[in-house]
């Protein structure tokens, strides 16, 4: 679970999008982005939530410039305060005004340089599920015990050997789905594929690898990426940005 606060004046980042909810405050100036293919703009006091796969950008809407925090909520651990009982909530709007969640995000976006402790961050996100759930209206599906059980050793398989070739077989008999009602199942509970949700874990490990020192080439080996510039258009669909642009950011 990673929280940033961002400041900047004109564009900000380039179309990209996460495999995790994107849950935001802006806390001065207006922040604009396109999402779903309309221009969205939130102000101090609004509440950001943006649903995994989600493609966006992000600029800042005046002159004034832009200063906003946010948190990026892994889908598993708002799936873990349902049980998994149900599919994903999707809010439909991504800019909302609710005090409620706005206040829960408050508490663990206050202090950027440690990390909350396990008593806070269960109750916070206890609270933010909540709003999700309030956001998106109406409840998700039902989803089976024998699904969910699937999906989640998916995940478990596909973060430790996230650096592997993994194929659909390979999943067809480690979980007893058929490859397509395993997508289905995947996405219904961690919104993206289990593709994209292997790349999102090489990326993990190539940027753990850069904050470590790695030169870039031997990062994106050794997060199981072809080349460099293989790992480079994967990094600029996530993040909006160059490796090299965000780990001058991170430095700085």
């Amino acid at each position: 679970m990673e929280r940033l606060e961002a400041r900047f004046r004109g564009h900000g980042f380039s179309p990209h999008r996460h495999d995790t909810y994107a849950l935001g405050l802006t806390l001065h100036g207006v922040q604009t982005f396109r999402y779903r293919g309309i221009e969205r703009f939130s102000q101090p006091g609004q509440v950001i939530v943006l649903h995994p796969d989600e493609v966006h950008d992000g600029a800042a809407g005046t002159e004034a410039g832009l200063i906003y925090r946010m948190i990026y909520v892994p889908p598993e651990l708002i799936g873990a305060v349902e049980a998994h009982r149900r599919a994903l909530p999707f809010a439909p709007e991504p800019v909302v005004s609710d005090a409620a969640l706005a206040a829960a995000l408050s508490e663990l976006l206050a202090d950027l340089d440690h990390a909350p402790a396990e008593l806070l961050l269960d109750d916070v996100m206890a609270r933010i599920a909540a709003g999700l759930a309030r956001q998106a209206g109406a409840p998700g599906r039902d989803i089976g015990a024998p699904a969910r059980a699937a999906v989640l050793a998916v995940c478990d398989m596909l973060r430790a050997r996230c650096g592997e070739a993994i194929s659909s077989l390979e999943l067809e008999a480690a979980t007893g789905l058929d490859r397509y009602d395993l997508a289905r199942q995947f996405r219904r509970l961690t919104g993206t594929s289990p593709h994209r949700y292997q790349v999102m874990r090489r990326l993990d490990l190539a940027r753990q690898r850069l904050r470590q020192g790695s030169p870039l080439a031997q990062a994106a080996a050794e997060a199981g990426f072809a080349d460099q510039a293989h790992f480079t258009r994967h990094f600029r669909k996530a993040f909006g940005m160059t490796p090299a642009h965000w780990l001058k950011l991170h430095r700085a």
